[in-house]
């Protein structure tokens, strides 16, 4: 289509007017993008304009059309959709433009016709007068080919097209007419996407009863759907694509954990083409929006599918945090809680927020200095326990700086401690220790865990610093062994807050004193509560959903106890009542049974036999067998059945349960491994 600048008056009296006038009261923003074919219109050029769909890109080529008319230039406008992918077809379309150096050539929807993309480059562009302007607009950025190519350095300008801003979103809406209440709602949906806002304003409008609580309905998600992602090749396709859209972050590992069936490598190159996805050092994720009504749609469409899906997810995201590499553990627990973004009950801290700003390393010798200054901000009575443990537990640090200038913003330690002595140097850390052993000793081959940390005080409360060190907080509870307890020091003037309510962990009336600050030490018994269990209830406390029963803590109980536990329980072996009441029933060892007594009885008889397994254990195990097993009437009987003195067979049975007892310990310790 052949604009002239002489047109617009003729135009002015049709319905064409009309519309063009509405779409310039609409159009907002974008300042960046006119000035640069502005700058083009002085001399000619190639501007490659490229954005996801809906991102805005045929109004800015309607705006730059009304541009170049008041300069006095004509604009021919083409869009892919209506147009033959083939060259004759092109040329035949441009015939005005050949000859022209004036003219400007406004191609739309290339995505459609990128076939001729190579000719473009190689036949047509080069016989244009030098200074004729041409625009391309289309969902993908150019190919490499014109990158490499040096003849097209000075002529070609790449324009990714993003969201508007948040001063320019708001601007659009209020050229719609949106009330102020439903402002909030609609920016919280759609962001900066113009077609989004666009489609949520005018439901929201229609809608007599919106209000501050506005979700999109269904027709805004399918018409989003459609316009935004169009046709997926088939179903695996498609539930890539959902999986893309409910994690942070998808990369292979992903897709193969959640889609085991299906060819993951061959998904996410597919994936990574796609116009409204990005690629990040991380993986990969698309367009918010996009993400939103994918999400949206199957979480409405199959439920049951949709929580399938995260359960798929959640579970290859907690085994990613116990294996992966050690820096790659925060952004596994983030990505994990991103998952819970939109349920109520989620704390600020589990949100992804300033991503980039702030970046985390192990402490080395050189940021010594950095350190200590901190702590001195902080807490000066802290910088004699920042200098003790620096010097004896140096890898117990992780440091974050921000990216702009490499200031240090914060810094946590994990101090994983064994014994009494090693926790005296630190007032915080031998209150920790002191609290433990008055309520719940360690047992022996058990530790506890100090956490401790120091932020700059513009970084309290939430921010990009705390976040990171949360993360890294749950990294180390989940892959920590043999972990009794936890300890976090948290000073007694920190902005309130439940987060460490929402962790598990409660106070126990001690208070540690460090030079002129007091410190809170919530707690948390891992042998109460491991960690299996303590996930899945955070996970669970972000679900807006009716509450379950929970399952009730674990016992904890010295080894004297333990042991005095099994020789009731072997004792009472086929008396489910005297089972029930067994402390066994509610330790580590039987954990997430669903009927602990019959799982009491079937671990007992398991010992016996594998006790028979051991050719050193013959006569132990025999009494054992005879005794618990074989249902001797008395203990006299079962040794006149093995044929021994009673003197002997009693020495072959506390044997036997000396060793069932001495492995059940271990493995109620250390677990099953």
């Amino acid at each position: 289509m052949l604009c002239k600048p002489d047109e617009e008056e003729q135009r002015a009296g049709r319905w064409e007017g009309r519309l063009q006038a509405a779409r310039h009261r609409a159009f907002v923003g974008r300042k960046e993008e006119l000035a640069a074919f502005d700058d083009a219109l002085s001399g000619g050029g190639l501007l490659f304009v490229h954005g996801p769909a809906g991102i805005g890109k045929s109004a800015l080529l309607r705006r730059f059309a009304q541009r170049a008319a008041e300069a006095g230039r004509a604009a021919t406008a083409l869009d892919g959709r209506t147009l033959d992918p083939s060259p004759s077809a092109f040329l035949a379309a441009t015939t005005a433009v050949l000859t022209d150096e004036r003219a400007v050539l406004l191609v739309d929807t290339f995505e459609r016709v990128h076939a001729l993309e190579g000719w473009l480059r190689e036949g047509f562009l080069p016989t244009l007068p030098v200074g004729a302007l041409v625009v391309v607009a289309g969902r993908t950025p150019p190919d490499m080919m014109w990158l490499a190519d040096p003849g097209w350095a000075d002529v070609l300008r790449v324009i990714g097209l993003g969201d508007l801003d948040a001063m320019d979103a708001a601007a659009l809406l209020d050229s719609r007419g949106v009330p102020a209440e439903l402002r909030d709602p609609l920016l919280a949906f759609a962001g900066g996407h113009p077609l989004a806002l666009s489609l949520g304003a005018a439901a929201a409008l229609d809608d007599g009863t919106a209000n501050s609580r506005w979700t999109p309905g269904r027709d805004v998600i399918a018409t989003l759907l459609d316009q935004l992602v169009g046709d997926v090749p088939d179903p695996a396709h498609r539930r890539a694509l959902e999986v893309c859209a409910h994690t942070y972050m998808s990369t292979q590992d992903v897709l193969r954990a959640v889609l085991p069936d299906e060819d993951s490598a061959a998904l996410f190159a597919w994936l990574r083409r796609l116009p409204f996805v990005e690629s990040s050092p991380l993986g990969l994720y698309p367009h918010d929006v996009v993400r939103e009504v994918l999400d949206a749609d199957l979480r409405w469409r199959d439920p049951e599918g949709y929580a399938d899906l995260r359960r798929r997810v959640e579970a290859h995201l907690a085994q990613q945090i116990r294996e992966a590499d050690d820096a790659h553990v925060p952004g596994a627990v983030g990505s994990l809680f991103y998952l819970h973004r939109d349920e109520g009950g989620t704390p600020a801290p589990h949100f992804w927020r300033g991503e980039g700003e702030v970046y985390e390393h192990v402490f080395r010798p050189e940021d010594t200095e950095d350190l200590l200054r901190l702590a001195a901000e902080w807490d000066a009575g802290s910088v004699a326990a920042v200098t003790h443990w620096t010097a004896r537990r140096p890898k117990a640090f992780r440091l974050y700086r921000r990216t702009a200038d490499g200031e240090l913003a914060g810094a946590s330690a994990w101090l994983r401690l064994e014994s009494e002595a090693e926790a005296q140097p630190d007032p915080v850390t031998a209150t920790a220790w002191a609290t433990a052993r008055a309520t719940a000793p360690l047992r022996l081959g058990e530790h506890l865990a100090v956490h401790r940390t120091w932020v700059r005080r513009c970084d309290w409360g939430t921010s990009p610093v705390t976040t990171l060190i949360q993360w890294r907080a749950v990294g180390w509870f989940l892959r920590s062994e043999r972990m009794a307890w936890s300890f976090a020091a948290v000073r007694g003037d920190a902005p309130p807050g439940d987060h460490y309510g929402y962790y598990g962990m409660h106070a126990l009336g001690r208070r540690a004193r460090e030079g002129a600050v007091e410190y809170l030490l919530p707690a948390h018994d891992w042998r109460a509560v491991p960690a299996q269990v303590w996930l899945d209830r955070v996970l669970s406390a972000s679900v807006q959903e009716p509450p379950v029963t929970r399952e009730p803590e674990l016992v904890v109980l010295s080894q004297e106890e333990f042991t005095d536990a099994i020789r009731k329980a072997l004792r009472h072996l086929s008396r489910s009542g005297e089972l029930a009441t067994n402390p066994l029933t509610r330790s580590r060892l039987l954990a997430g049974r669903a009927d602990p007594v019959m799982a009491l009885r079937e671990l007992l008889e398991e010992s016996i036999h594998d006790l028979g397994r051991d050719p050193r254990a013959g006569k132990p195990h025999r009494a054992l067998d005879i005794t618990y097993l074989r249902g001797a009437p008395t203990q006299e009987a079962a040794a006149e059945r093995l044929g021994l003195s009673f003197t002997t067979y009693r020495r072959h049975l506390s044997a036997g349960i000396e060793r069932i007892c001495e492995e059940l310990w271990r493995r109620e310790v250390h677990g099953s491994t």
